[in-house]
């Protein structure tokens, strides 16, 4: 079977995209490699910040690496929080940020319930919902990339949570054509609608066509 390294440590991801590969694939991430670097998302777009992961962990392991950055945009937000989502509540000037720490208690990266919240607050009355979910995906191997590949699902914004699975924005993310949020989808039917899988249908087009 094939292996393939996933350049993060977020299991969620990691499943996702385990399910979406199958059984012909052996699937680790960095949870698996605690003595790699965690690599600093400096990139201001997602190709830059997945190519940044994918090149810099490939220098470091043997066979294929693939990395992903992917997140929320809304359109009456101009496209936030983007490449923010994971620590959307961390951004903006002090009194947001005090805001958020004090309702929240935490805004740390990753901090789901801070960043749907602040996401509420911004959005406020905003009669415009619709937003997306985006994903670019990078290969990598040897320090050499080796191909990437975007994804992408159109939605709209609800104004209070709905559901209790998946992760993220998940609860507040109605996908066109359904009346549920991600988090109350199926993952059978998340995997086949959302952002990541529409990425992945195209890594394993390209790992169907490059490797034994």
């Amino acid at each position: 079977m094939q292996s393939l390294l996933v350049a993060t440590g977020n299991s969620h991801k990691t499943d996702e995209i385990r399910s979406i590969l199958g059984p012909g694939y052996v699937v680790s991430d960095l949870k698996s490699h605690p003595e790699l670097p965690e690599v600093e998302e400096t990139g201001v777009t997602f190709h830059e910040n997945a190519a940044l992961k994918a090149l810099e962990i490939s220098n470091q392991v043997d066979g294929l690496v693939l990395s992903d950055d992917s997140g929320l945009e809304v359109d009456a937000l101009g496209g936030e929080p983007g490449v923010y989502s994971a620590r959307y509540a961390r951004m903006g000037g002090d009194d947001e940020n005090r805001r958020f720490y004090i309702d929240n208690i935490s805004g740390r990266a990753g901090d789901d319930a801070a960043n749907n919240a602040k996401l509420l607050w911004a959005l406020g009355d905003e009669k415009n919902r619709s937003a997306r979910f985006r994903c670019v995906m990078v290969l990598a191997q040897a320090g050499e990339l080796l191909a990437s590949f975007d994804g992408a699902v159109e939605g709209s914004m609800l104004d209070k949570h709905h559901g209790k699975g998946g992760f993220g924005y998940d609860p507040l993310f109605v996908p066109d054509g359904y009346n549920k949020t991600f988090a109350e989808l199926s993952s059978e039917i998340k995997n086949q609608l959302s952002h990541r899988a529409r990425a992945m249908e195209k890594v394993v087009r390209w790992l169907a066509d490059h490797t034994a």
